[in-house]
Formats: structure tokens, C-alpha cells, sequence
């Protein structure tokens, strides 16, 4: 991380004003079609379950649409009873009816079971989606280089995990199943229409364009606004991620009344976007209902004009309405799958663009070995800029030897810790090339690389867990015995062994049980255990009182010996013993020398170094 981000986010407030990252209400979707390509390509592993559950969903449409003509029977039998039992030739057959009650039963059970089959499957298949992408984001989180998330507020990635992924699992479930069971309702159900009558199918039929050019309408106009309410809800995650994560500096600046100005401003955002996004897929269904509305008349006036010619018979009519009934249901459960396929695809293309995103660049197949590595380190030519157009850090040139403790001070923002970060390849050079042992770090596996070094922040990372777990995270293979000793030998066994569950004492979540100088001794200790042949310390006692400086100090020196040693410093006291001192400025060596000639030449650093006691 750049050093001049380091600081902003220690000592300024969140930014939270009018100019950051404002919500547009509207936006236009990228590349939906290529959201939907790669949704059917994530679906595709899960074509078998797909088939079989649109099999099981034809099957139950089906028998559920042969229950109405089968029922009609019952109608045309009671009607055709009734008229003979006026005219005195007989009565109603029971039986008949009995056995039409029978088989209607078992109709209806069939489809139960199938549809039941069916919904276990889809909801099988969209969890195992949703763990497939999920599974997906956080192996791209581990590829995604540093300047990603510089870019990038934590809550929108989170929101990409959380939010995005869980809209289209749980839109998949049912729009799927929908769709599926209401594509085939509305074919099965014309096919069935037609049998009866096909001047009254025609009659029903007409009123589909109509149906389709009002819903194509409301698609168009809701999708900008189902779009930009997937974005505004990650933006006011993001806020509130932040918030909550600098509530003491929100506290500490008086912040307060304007963080919440800016999540109103969010929230008015998501509101505007969310009631205009859920007002017009409302829509669909109120349309769809008037048209068919319409349509019905149209086709209760024409089947009483058709039975009393005898074209079609009583039960007949009562069949056909039923089918128009039921015809306006699939029609207008399409109409709203589509609006959830709106929102699957608004979250589909957030998630894909995600996984999309540019990853650091690839290792090489086969790595240079770090067995037997020195420790020697040379910059050559190195050129480096977070952005092409703003270059931080000019044609820097410097070897450093085996086993040197190397100072690097200059003002802030000059390039310190910008350095390190190359060195570790956490960014990737614009020119020139870095070597350890005259081997182009390039030509390293990253993971190799990082082996070889041991780093301790300025801005000290623990995580939720036991202390012993903490410390061993620099070196997983690392006996208790070896924990103990890398935490003695940065001073902090005392500590450790005062608490009431000693090395067993879970550190919570924000690690507020510890205080900053504890916290940084035990970083410090986690880089004891590691035993890397090149050490960095980016300002590693800045967080401790002087008598415990002096101590960490006598323990370094010891760490120190026989490894290259990069120690960053802004408190100048701390490296006058420090073989070689780089001072930067502006991304450029300014000076090299140890203290006593750097002194001694009146230059930068002597300004620097007289500066601290005119300020004391």
C-alpha cells in the first residue's frame, strides 16, 4: 500500500463527501447478453439436473392442464342428466362422475409428486451454483493484484460476495422453475383451447401482442433502474463497512452528522432507484390481468353464442374459461420471472465483471530456486507509478549487500514502503527489474519470493484467534516451544504469560483487547518465528514507549545478524547504526551514506535529522 494512503487512513476521516463515488439513479447495462452467455455457461455442468427437472415441470404442467378437460365432463355429465331427467329418459350417471372424481384425483396427485421432484431439483442446482461462485470470488480476491481494492471500497466487494451472489440463487430458484413450468402451461394450455374451440383460441390469442409489446415496454424502462439498484446498495454497503470501521475517527473529527448525511444520500439513492426498479415490474402483473380481463369478456360472449348454436357444449365453456383463467397465469407469472431475471442479471453481471477483472500477472511455470539466496538485493533502473500517467518513483538504482541493515527514511510520500512493496512484488514494475542474489525477482514463484522475507507493518494485523495461532502464523510449522521462544525474544512473553489464559487468549475481532504497543510486539514476534533471510520493518516500534523500543531494539540486532535488513524509520534515532541509509525523496535516492557521513555533508538527511530536535 502506498505510504501516503497509509497515513490518510490513520489520520483523516473517512472519505464520506458529496464528491465521493455518488450514486447515479440510472445506468444503462453494460454487456447483459454476455451476463446471460456467462450465467448459462456457469449452468451448463448442471444441464442433466436441468433436463430433468424440465421433464418432471412438463410432466406435472401437463397433468395439471388435462385436469380442467377432464373435469368438464363432470359439468357436461350433470347438465346432460339434468335435461334428461326433465324430459323423463333418465338422470344423472354417478358412477360415471364417481370414476371421473377418481381419476382426476390421481391426475392431481401425479403432478404433486412431479412438481415436488422438480423444485428439489432447481433448488439443488441453484445452491450449487451460488457455492460455485462464491467458491470462484475467493480464489479471484487471492489472484486480484493490490491496486484492485485501492480502487475499491471493502463493502462493494463484500457486497459482491454476499448480496449479488444471493440474488441470483435465490432469483434462479424461482424464476427458473417459473419460467420453465409457465412456458410450458401457456403451449399445453393453447394446445388444449384449441381442442375446444378455435374461434375462441383466436379470440385469446389476440390479445397476447398486445400483452407482450406493454411488457417489452416495462423491461426496457425497469432494467436502468434494477441495475443501478444492485450498485447503490454495494455503494451503501461499502459506507457502512466504512463507517462502522472508523467509528472512533467519525467520533474523534466530530464527523458524525456528516456520515450520516452520506448514507441518507445513499440510501435516497437505493430508495429512488429500488421503488422505481419495484414500480414498474408491479406493473406487469396489473396489465397482464387487464388484457386478460378483456379477453375473458370477449370469450364469455362468444361461448354462449357457440352453445346456444351447438357448435361447443356447456361443459365445454366451462373448460375454455377455466383455460383462459389459467392462460393469463402462466402469461403473467413469464412477465414477472422476467422481472426477476432482471435482477438476476443486474447481479450476474456485477459478479462476472468481478471475476473478469484483470489478475496479477501469471507466475512462471517453473521458479528459480531460493535455497541457497544470500540476501543480496539490487535495483536497477526501477521505475514504478500506481498509475501509467503519474510515476512515482524515477530510475532507481541502488545494490545492497548480504547481511546489511539498510535505512531508508525520507519525507512522507517520498517512496519508502512503495519500495518494499516492490521488492515483494506486491505491484509490478513499469520499468527496470529488481534482483535478489543477481536473480530477476520475476523469475521467482510468488510464493517462493515471500518465503524469503519477513515483514512487520507500521499498521499491526492480527486476526480473530488464539495468541499461539497469531504468532504461528509466521511459520504454520512451528512448534509451541518455538512460539514461545520467537515471542521472548521479542519481549513479549512477559506480557503474554500475565494474562489469564497466556498464549491461549483469544484476540477479538478488531483486536481491541490488546493495546497498539502489544499488538505490534506480537507482529514482531510473528516475524522472529518466521526466520526470513531478508527482514522489513516499516516503522515496527512506532507504536511502542521508548523502554520497550530500546528492548526490541537489543532483539533485532540479534534478529538482524546475518540477513539483509530493510528497516524503514521516520524517527532517525532509531538507524544511526544502520549500515547504509537511503534518503528519498520524490521516489528518487537523493543520498546513501551511514549517519556519520550524511551528517557530516550537510545535505537532506541532515535537515531531516535536525528538523525532530527543533520540533521537540
Amino acid at each position: 500500500m502506498p505510504e501516503n494512503k497509509q497515513e490518510t487512513k490513520k489520520q483523516s476521516p473517512p472519505k464520506m463527501g458529496p464528491g465521493s463515488n455518488q450514486a447515479k439513479i440510472v445506468e444503462k447495462p453494460k454487456d447483459m447478453k454476455y451476463a446471460l452467455n456467462r450465467l448459462l455457461i456457469t449452468l451448463k455442468p448442471h444441464s442433466i439436473k436441468i433436463i430433468a427437472a424440465v421433464i418432471f415441470s412438463i410432466l406435472a404442467t401437463v397433468l395439471s392442464i388435462v385436469g380442467p378437460k377432464v373435469s368438464s365432463r363432470i359439468t357436461t355429465i350433470v347438465a346432460d342428466g339434468l335435461f334428461s331427467k326433465i324430459d323423463g329418459s333418465g338422470g344423472i350417471d354417478f358412477d360415471r362422475i364417481l370414476q371421473i372424481v377418481q381419476i382426476m384425483l390421481v391426475i392431481y396427485a401425479a403432478s404433486f409428486v412431479f412438481n415436488f421432484i422438480q423444485r428439489l431439483l432447481m433448488n439443488k442446482i441453484t445452491q450449487d451454483v451460488a457455492y460455485k461462485l462464491r467458491s470462484d470470488i475467493a480464489s479471484k480476491i487471492n489472484r486480484l493484484p493490490l491496486k484492485y481494492f485501492d480502487n475499491k471500497t471493502h463493502g462493494e466487494t463484500l457486497s459482491v460476495v454476499t448480496n449479488d451472489v444471493d440474488t441470483i440463487a435465490s432469483s434462479l430458484n424461482e424464476s427458473l422453475a417459473n419460467i420453465i413450468t409457465s412456458a410450458t402451461s401457456a403451449v399445453g394450455i393453447v394446445i388444449m383451447m384449441l381442442t375446444i374451440s378455435w374461434q375462441m383460441t383466436a379470440v385469446t390469442l389476440v390479445t397476447l401482442p398486445l400483452s407482450l409489446f406493454l411488457l417489452s415496454f416495462i423491461i426496457k424502462k425497469s432494467q436502468t433502474f434494477f441495475v443501478a439498484q444492485q450498485r447503490n446498495l454495494a455503494e451503501l454497503n461499502g459506507h457502512i463497512e466504512e463507517a462502522y470501521g472508523g467509528h472512533t475517527v467519525i467520533k474523534a473529527f466530530n464527523y458524525e452528522q456528516q456520515s450520516i448525511d452520506q448514507f441518507a444520500k445513499h440510501n435516497e439513492d437505493l430508495y429512488e432507484s429500488g421503488w422505481k426498479s419495484q414500480f414498474l415490474s408491479g406493473l406487469m402483473r396489473p396489465i397482464m390481468n387487464f388484457v386478460g380481463n378483456v379477453g375473458y369478456v370477449i370469450v364469455a360472449i362468444l361461448g354462449g353464442y357457440l352453445a346456444v348454436r351447438n357448435v361447443i357444449s356447456i361443459g365445454d365453456i366451462q373448460a375454455f374459461i377455466q383455460y383462459v383463467r389459467m392462460y393469463n397465469q402462466p402469461i403473467a407469472q413469464l412477465a414477472q420471472a422476467s422481472n426477476v431475471i432482471q435482477s438476476t442479471l443486474a447481479a450476474s453481471e456485477r459478479v462476472f465483471q468481478f471475476l473478469d477483472e484483470e489478475e496479477t500477472v501469471a507466475d512462471v511455470s517453473v521458479g528459480a530456486s531460493t535455497k541457497d539466496i544470500k540476501g543480496k538485493v539490487s535495483f536497477d533502473h526501477v521505475k514504478f507509478g500506481y498509475r501509467e500517467d503519474e510515476i512515482i518513483i524515477n530510475d532507481f538504482n541502488v545494490v545492497i549487500e548480504p547481511g546489511k541493515k539498510i535505512a531508508i527514511v525520507g519525507p512522507t510520500g517520498a517512496g519508502k514502503t512503495t519500495l518494499i512493496m516492490l521488492l515483494m512484488r506486491f505491484y509490478e514494475l513499469n520499468g527496470g527489474a529488481i534482483y535478489i542474489d543477481n536473480i530477476n525477482i520475476n523469475d521467482f514463484k510468488r510464493s517462493d519470493l515471500r518465503k524469503l522475507f519477513g515483514i512487520v507493518l507500521q499498521d499491526a494485523w492480527l486476526f480473530n484467534g488464539s495468541i499461539m495461532d497469531n504468532l504461528r502464523f509466521g511459520n504454520l510449522d512451528a512448534t509451541d516451544e518455538e512460539v514461545i521462544d520467537a515471542a521472548d525474544r521479542a519481549y513479549v512473553d512477559h506480557f503474554i504469560r500475565t494474562l489469564e489464559h497466556g498464549y491461549q487468549t483469544e484476540i477479538n475481532e478488531e483486536s481491541s483487547n490488546v493495546s497498539q504497543g502489544q499488538k505490534q510486539l506480537l507482529t514482531i514476534a510473528r516475524a522472529f518465528l518466521a526466520d526470513p533471510r531478508i527482514l522489513i520493518l516499516d516503522e515496527a516500534t512506532s507504536s511502542v514507549d521508548t523502554r520497550t523500543e530500546v528492548l526490541i531494539q537489543k532483539g533485532m540486532a540479534k534478529l538482524m545478524e546475518g540477513r539483509t535488513s530493510f528497516v524503514i524509520a521516520h524517527r532517525l534515532s532509531t538507524i544511526r547504526d544502520a549500515d547504509v541509509i537511503l534518503v528519498m525523496d520524490h521516489g528518487d535516492i537523493v543520498e546513501v551514506g551511514n549517519h556519520e557521513e550524511l551528517l557530516a555533508s550537510d545535505g537532506f538527511y541532515a535537515s531531516l535529522y535536525m528538523s525532530q530536535f527543533d520540533e521537540q
